[in-house]
């Protein structure tokens, strides 16, 4: 491949347009976030990713598993925690049968702000989807992402 061969062109172009949704996308969500619960894109997914935690075996995750659940480094991840910490939102304890391990779990007051949350991020997410298939260049991922199935 050349730097003027299409596909290379085409892989790039694809790869900006991805980009360039991703972006609206946590623009969108992030305001609707901060002005209705006053938490960031990335404190509401560690929220959510914390809060499908449970006690059954591998249920809880340890820092590196939470920062790759949340796409961050390990040390802004904990960052992040302290801060949610801080905040009252989460709670650190040392790991029963490990005890250089530390687990987090999200508080009930945590839980709560993330129930709030929930609908604004949904709608937001819906919200900047729309918007986006506005743009010729980012219906096909939009389209995309729509389907897409749910988790298990």
């Amino acid at each position: 491949m050349t730097a003027t061969d299409p596909a290379l062109t085409a892989l790039a172009q694809g790869w900006c347009a991805l980009s360039l949704l991703h972006g609206r996308i946590e623009t969108h969500i992030e305001r609707a976030l901060q002005s209705k619960h006053d938490l960031s894109v990335r404190e509401y997914s560690l929220l959510d990713v914390l809060s499908r935690q449970h006690n059954g075996e591998g249920g809880h995750l340890q820092m590196k598993q939470v920062a790759d659940a949340v796409v961050l480094s390990q040390s802004a991840t904990t960052r992040l925690v302290t801060r949610l910490e801080d905040r009252g939102l989460l709670s650190r304890y040392l790991c029963p049968t490990d005890r250089r391990g530390i687990y987090t779990d999200v508080t009930p007051a945590g839980l709560t702000l993330l129930e709030e949350a929930r609908p604004t991020n949904e709608s937001a997410l819906r919200e900047a989807l729309d918007e986006a298939t506005k743009s010729p260049e980012l219906v096909s991922l939009v389209r995309a992402v729509e389907s897409l199935p749910a988790p298990a």
